[in-house]
Parts: structure tokens; C-alpha cells; sequence
């Protein structure tokens, strides 16, 4: 059993994060060869941080050769599902490219190419053949994502809804 004095002595040992603005300045004072030795530090700590890192340094640059990649991946990972005769499988593999397309939208950060990845996603799957009106959990996952193409649509500039509204029309 547990002390009071050994709980609160754990209590002291917790990481106290400071502000992005405070980490901003203090970045700001580091010479470039203690920057990059951070950098490599903060890729090897997390998988999630070194494939963000990675896009930043060789993908930012041109955002509409790496949304075609990412559209590309799409369509293969539903084509291969095409022929898949087990529900929970498909269900499974479904869920993890959702997972994959959130993570991709959280790098690009631009409303307008998220929607166009999750229009992609929908229009795939619903033009692949995969009886995914049998599922319910299939079917609700698409009619989630309708709505989080609506919700990014309607926070879009006017001429950019248009667009996309065309296409969300053809997912019903």
C-alpha cells in the first residue's frame, strides 16, 4: 500500500509543459547545430513526430502531389478490400485508413484539402462494390464522415463550397 508521502513525492516528478510561446523565444536563442540536434531528438521519441517532421521537410512544399499520393492510397487500400468476403475485416481496414486519411489532415491543416480526402474516401467506397450497407458500423462510419465533410464545407469560403458541394451531392 501506498504512502501519502510516496504519492506525493511522485506528484513532484510530473513535466510542467510551458507555453508554445514561451518554447517559440527559447527556440529562437538556440544556435542551428543545437536545433537540428533537437529536432533529431524530438523525431526519435515518437514515430508520429518523426513521419510529421518527414513531411515537413519533403512533402510541404508541394501539397497537391502528396493529397494525389494520399488519394492514390486511398483507392488502392479500397480496390484490395474489393474481394474480401469477412464484414469484420473490412470494418477493421476501414477504420485504420481513416485513421491514416485524420493523420494526413492534421499535417496538411487546410479545411478545404481535408474535405477533398474524405469526399475521395466516401466516393471510393461507395463506388467500389463493397456491400457496405449490410454493416450498420460500416454504414454509420460513412454517414460520420458526410457529416464532417459538411461541417468542413460550410467553414470554407463561398466560391470553395460550391465546388464541393457538387461533389458531396454525389455521395447521397
Amino acid at each position: 500500500m501506498r504512502t501519502k508521502a510516496f504519492v506525493a513525492e511522485i506528484k513532484l516528478y510530473k513535466m510542467k509543459a510551458v507555453s508554445l510561446s514561451e518554447l517559440k523565444k527559447e527556440l529562437q536563442e538556440i544556435p542551428n547545430k543545437e536545433l537540428v540536434e533537437l529536432c533529431i531528438a524530438v523525431a526519435k521519441y515518437k514515430k508520429d513526430n518523426k513521419e510529421f517532421l518527414s513531411y515537413l521537410l519533403f512533402e510541404a512544399h508541394n501539397k497537391s502531389a502528396f493529397v494525389n499520393d494520399i488519394k492514390t492510397e486511398i483507392e488502392e487500400h479500397i480496390t484490395a478490400l474489393k474481394s474480401q468476403p469477412k464484414n469484420n475485416y473490412v470494418k477493421k481496414s476501414l477504420r485504420k485508413l481513416l485513421r491514416i486519411i485524420t493523420k494526413y489532415n492534421k499535417y496538411i491543416n487546410d479545411k478545404g484539402t481535408s474535405a477533398d480526402l474524405l469526399i475521395c474516401f466516401c466516393s471510393k467506397l461507395k463506388q467500389s462494390g463493397i456491400p457496405y450497407h449490410k454493416s450498420q458500423l460500416i454504414v454509420n462510419m460513412y454517414e460520420q464522415q458526410i457529416k464532417k465533410i459538411n461541417t468542413l464545407v460550410s467553414s470554407l469560403h463561398e466560391d470553395l463550397q460550391q465546388d464541393y458541394i457538387k461533389d458531396l451531392e454525389n455521395l447521397y
